[in-house]
């Protein structure tokens, strides 16, 4: 793959880097870091893709590697300005009652949710992505369904 396509492929993928690294990380600032970090190893590391059409589905495990590892290096404190801004942020009601409720489900089931849903990907893609059975893929589903649906009900009740 020549430089011109690594950056085509890229920009393709932009959304979806966005997507799943926002479904791991809360704060855009980690977000962009996640993804600028992971298309830098994704290009130092692009001799080991081994069929270029799985390009995305290497970026995409590449940058959940990335998530993690700057989950990792969080430091449990956290400042009561940030505190703060973040209650103040989940104050607002700029975000869907979906979009809330996707963000209170477990990682791993969120995650699964967004590559499923938001993203377009077939079970198939996310047991390749993921590195689970395909079984474990369409439970995550179910379950992210019916947590869901819970969630959301529980919402709906809440506002009235």
């Amino acid at each position: 793959m020549n430089k011109n396509t690594f950056i085509e492929n890229v920009l393709e993928a932009e959304r979806t880097l966005y997507h799943v690294s926002k479904s791991i990380l809360i704060y855009d600032q980690d977000c962009e870091d996640a993804v600028q970090g992971s298309i830098l190893k994704a290009y130092d590391k692009l001799h080991t893709l081994k069929e270029e059409k799985f390009f995305k589905t290497w970026l995409i495990r590449i940058l959940i590697n990335e998530c993690y590892s700057l989950k990792r290096k969080e430091t449990s404190n956290v400042s009561y300005e940030e505190c703060f801004e973040f209650v103040k942020s989940d104050d607002k009601k700029d975000y869907s009652e979906l979009y809330l409720a996707i963000g209170k489900l477990p990682e791993r089931i969120r995650i699964t949710i967004v590559l499923y849903y938001v993203e377009g990907y077939s079970v198939e893609e996310i047991k390749q992505i993921l590195k689970i059975p395909s079984g474990t893929v369409k439970s995550r589903l179910a379950k992210g369904r019916k947590l869901l649906k819970i969630k959301l009900d529980y919402m709906e009740v809440t506002y009235e």
